[in-house]
Order: structure tokens, then sequence, then C-alpha cells
């Protein structure tokens, strides 16, 4: 219960529990939280056993009740069958097992596989005979293998059997799976913060293999059958990562860690000659001088750091530079080449619309890198090269402190092509990794003045739209500002490009509307400042409320604005890690003071594993 608390954070409709026991499968499950299961099983306990899996589920086929909850128990109670994905073709499978005599009681697609691997199971049966392989776990592995083929679409599926009690036997294509190796005892799980109080040892699964784990052995497949090999690595934080820390929730605290989660990114990245020296980067050198154009791969809150990450990669490298959201590009026939790099963005690494375009960008022949949060997950392990973010488990479900890391690590990226290309100076790289090594302190001194926003959102409680302005790198902070807001406080928000308020969006302003806007510096000979002020004064002058993100020492702004928040001094294009914050801090005090749940906003999950 413990591990299905931590990973809650992947969806959080229904939970359930299988155990197999010496007279079967005993299952306890329940639609809503995985506070409804806890207060079931301490009014009905489950038998005490050493074998089970578990599942919290977010709703694809069916609604979130508890017929539609995991496990799956099929094959006349025998089977216990758990899933996260989608299988595409359940429906012509479905109509198979119908004609066969099969029923169901759900309206899930997983159920389906259930009953596919159970008739599966039971032909085995039927031809092997029980009595030469039930017991050894070679039936129901040798069921999931058979299953897997069949299947398809994104799926992890483990079972267990009540006739093979000692062993889990798990599938994985396109979805997260990892397993944890512990003494006399070992696990799967779809994130390995679900048995992290046991064990740091953990095991990557490739791309359509089949694991059967008992208490002490686990072995790999391919789907037909065929050895296979996993690669085993030490996780390096501990159970008091995903933890709260003392906050209120965990978005709070994951703010809060957002100066340790920049520099964390940045330690190490570079010589004391301020030479950028990224290791993971394993493509060849000459390669990446030829790089003609970079699409930015990602959705959501990733794609916004994308678009940030764009400016100043074209800014430094001189390298046309595309933003694309992951589950449109593979679909308009994109033009890519092997002289395009492909940069795809996701936290979790297993964003399934993003792992899909990286595979069709690498099939045209283009280079591929990933910026990820999560230590040996599929995009990582399919792209050429990876910088891995170092920001510590998110478990929050609407991203923070992973966003600022991926616009840190994008940077780092840029700088490196630059210093390949010789487009900037040695000596102008260091100067920017300077400017980039007192963020974190920056950052640490917003965090300081939370209070003020805290109190102007809780007084905020009843708005029921916000519109965010931003011009240049402050475009896309609008855009996150507002997507924030949507996320935890379920109310309209939009961001939009400050220069197109007087294309229509001003049409939008009426007296008491509240506008943000994230001013740029004043400093600069290309300084914006002077043209969002005038943006300022035409929404005021129609009746906003206006609230101004701006630099310290901006006193211009005070006039025009109800509010200012104040950030320190930066670099135009660093600027973003500091104004983010305030607007982070906005939106999680404004949710709270409605009473929501900041952590898991309805109808979201953390990890979009399905297309």
């Amino acid at each position: 219960m413990e591990g299905l608390r931590r990973l809650e954070y992947r969806g959080y409709d229904s939970a359930g529990v299988a155990v197999v026991t010496a007279d079967g499968i005993s299952m306890a499950k329940k639609s809503g939280k995985l506070a409804n299961l806890i207060a079931e099983l301490a009014a009905n306990p489950l038998p005490a056993s050493m074998t089970g899996i578990g599942h919290t589920r977010w709703a694809t086929h069916g609604g979130p009740t508890d017929k539609n909850a995991h496990p799956h128990v099929v094959d006349d109670g025998k089977l216990a069958v758990i899933h996260n994905g989608i299988i595409e073709n359940y429906a012509p499978l479905k109509a198979d097992l119908l004609k066969q005599g099969y029923t169901f009681v759900s309206e899930t697609d997983t159920e389906v596989a259930a009953v596919l691997l159970g008739d599966i199971y039971r032909s085995l049966t039927e031809v092997e005979g029980a009595a030469g392989s039930e017991g050894t776990g070679a039936l129901l592995t040798e069921a999931m293998q058979l299953a897997a083929q069949r299947l398809e679409g994104a799926f992890t599926l483990l079972a267990t059997h009540a006739g093979q009690p000692g062993i889990v036997v798990a599938a994985r294509r396109n979805s997260p799976l990892v397993v944890g190796l512990g003494d006399g005892e070992n696990f799967l799980g779809s994130d390995v913060s679900g048995f992290i109080d046991y064990t740091r040892r953990a095991v990557e699964l490739g791309q359509d293999q089949v694991v059967t784990i008992s208490a002490n052995s686990v072995e790999i497949t391919d789907f037909y059958g065929a050895p296979a090999q996993g690669k085993e690595y030490l996780v390096d934080w501990d159970a008091a990562a995903a933890e709260k820390g003392g906050y209120p929730s965990f978005m709070e605290k994951e703010i809060n860690d957002q100066p340790e989660a920049v520099a964390q990114t940045l330690l190490g990245r570079s010589d004391i000659d301020g030479k950028l020296i990224l290791d993971e980067l394993r493509i060849d050198a000459e390669v990446l001088k030829t790089i003609n154009k970079i699409i930015v791969l990602a959705c959501g809150t990733s794609a916004y750091a994308g678009q940030v990450a764009k400016y100043a990669i074209e800014h430094w490298c001189r390298i046309p530079t595309e933003v694309e959201l992951s589950h449109e590009f593979r679909y308009r026939d994109p033009i890519v080449d092997e002289k395009t790099l492909i940069v795809s963005i996701s936290q979790s690494g297993e964003t399934m619309d993003t792992l899909m375009a990286v595979r069709y960008a690498k099939e045209q022949g283009a280079k591929t890198v990933s910026i990820c949060n999560t230590n040996g997950s599929t995009i990582p392990r399919e792209s050429d090269a990876v910088l891995y973010t170092h920001a510590g488990p998110e478990i929050a479900v609407a991203s923070t402190k992973a966003f600022l890391a991926q616009i840190t690590a994008a940077y780092l990226l840029g700088l490196y092509l630059a210093q390949l290309r010789g487009n900037l100076f040695q000596g102008q790289i260091k100067d920017i990794l300077a400017d980039l090594a007192k963020v974190p302190a920056k950052i640490a001194k917003v965090l300081d003045n939370a209070e003020q926003i805290k109190e102007l959102a809780t007084s905020m409680a009843d708005t029921r739209t916000v519109l965010f302005l931003g011009r240049h790198v402050g475009y896309p902070v609008a855009m996150e500002g507002a997507l924030k807001l949507k996320e935890l406080a379920y109310i309209h928000a939009e961001g939009f490009a400050a220069g197109e308020l007087k294309h229509g969006p001003i049409a939008l302003i009426e007296e008491g509307q509240p506008v943000i806007v994230v001013v740029p510096s004043p400093r600069g000979r290309d300084s914006l400042h002077s043209k969002v002020v005038s943006n300022i004064q035409e929404v005021r002058a129609r009746g906003a409320k206006t609230i101004v993100i701006a630099e310290e020492g901006d006193e211009s702004v005070r006039e025009h604005a109800e509010h200012v928040f104040y950030i320190p001094e930066t670099t135009p294009l660093l600027a973003p890690l500091l104004t983010t914050v305030p607007l982070q801090i906005f939106a999680l005090a404004l949710a709270t003071a409605k009473g929501y749940d900041v952590d898991q906003p309805r109808n979201l999950a953390k990890s979009v594993t399905v297309e």
C-alpha cells in the first residue's frame, strides 16, 4: 500500500490489490483515491500472502467505477491482471472471445487482455498438462509471451495466478516498467519510487520484453521466449526525497526545491575554464557541427520549456529551431533528415506522444537527444543521447521544478552546440555559465518573498478568469502561468503574446479583469520594456486589474499596476528561470484557497503513457 501511495501521482481514479493465497486469488478494489481502498482493507483485511499485485488507475476505457478498477480477476477467479496503457486492438479481440463464450463485467480494454491471457493459459495447461509445468512459472510466462504477441498499443501487463503462487509475470511495450532487486524479495513497478523503501537496485526493461520474478529470481525474455538482458542501475535518491519534507503539499515542496534542481542540473557540466563537458551526449561532434535544423518535441509544460529554449538556442547557435507538439508532429509529414537534431523534453521519459514522435524522427534519419528527469526511462533509452535534469523525483502532477530544470538543460545544450560550432567565444560561454550559476540563489530570493503573492492569490479565490501577457521569452512563461492556473484552480486562464493584444484579445478586457504581465528588463539596447508597458496601459485604460512581474529597480511600472512582484536582475534570456516562480506560487495559493487538491488535480495524470 505504501508503494501504491507513492505511485498515486500516476493515476487516482481507482485502486486495487490482489494477493495469491492457499485458497486462490483474494482481491479488493475501490473507485476514487487510494484512501478508499485503505479504508476497505481496514474493514475487510485480505488473507496473508507472499505474492501480490496492486494498481492505481487513470481511466481510459470505461469510467472510474469499482467494476472498471484493476485488478481484473478472470479464469474462474484464478488469474489476476493489472495494466497501464491502452490496448488498441481490444475490440476485435473482445469480439473473438465473446464468440468463444466468454463474458465481461467491465468496460475496460484491460479485462479483454486478462481474458485473452486466461484463455491462452488454459489452452497451455490442456496441451502441456498441469502436472508437468504447474508451479514452475513456465506456463504463466509462456502465456504472457503469447498474449503479448497478439496485443497492439501501449501496455505494461502484470499477472499472477493461483496455480503458480510464487511468481509475478509482466510484459512491457511502450509503457514504463522497472524491476527492483531485493534480498529474498523482488519487485515490479512503473516507477522506482514504488519500491524505494526496500531497495535501490533496479533493472531497466527493454521494449517488448517479458519478466518473471519470484522471491529469489528475475528472468527476462522477449515476446517470443528468447532470453534477454536488462540493465542494472542504482537509484541515487532515497525515500525521503519522495516525501513532502514538512510542506503541506508536494507541489509546494517542489516549488521550494527549484534552487537545488537548477543547481544540480548545472553541476559537473563544465570545467574550471568554463568549457562545457556533456559526457552524456554520445553523438559525434562532427555530426553535431553539420546540424542545420533543430526540432524540439514535447507536450504541455515541457513544450513551453522548449519554447523558452528556442530563443536562446537560435540566439547562441544561429540554427533554425522549431518547437512542435509531439502529438501533432508525426501526423503532418514533417521535413526531417540526417541533418536535423530532434530534442525531446519529457519529465517522466514515458510520455507516449513524445516517444512515438522520437521513433518517427529516428526512422527519417534524424539524430535524437532527450532532456529527461527519470533515469532509465524509455525516451532516453531510445534516443541517441540524453541530458538528465537531476531535479529529483517530482510527485505533484502539475510540473514545477522539472520545468526550470528542463530550461536549464536546454540552455546547456544550446551553449554546447555553440561551443562546438564556434558561434560563441569561450569567454562568452563562461560568462553565461557564470550567470546561470547565480540563478539558484536568485530563485531562493523570489521564494523568500512568496508570502505577498500568496496573500494576493488568496484574495482572488473567487476569480473566474485570468489573462497573462508576455513578450519574447516572457510569452511562453505567460502560457505556462496560465496552464498552471487551469491545472490547479480549474478556472479559465489564457496566455498571450503581448503584441497580439490589439489584434483581438483586448476585446476580452472589461472592468475588473485580472491581467498578469511578465515585463522584460528595461536594460539593454533591444529591450521590449516600453512596448510591454504600453500594453499594460492599454488594458488598464479599459478597466483591467493589472498584476506585474518586473525586474528589481524597475520603478516605472508601479504607476501602471495594482500589484508588482519583483525578481532579481539577470540577463534577458535567463529571466524565465525567475519570472516563472511567482506564477507557480500564485496558482498554488489560489487553488489552495479554493480548497482543491494541488498535488492531484482532477482528470490529470503525471505520466501520460497513452496517445
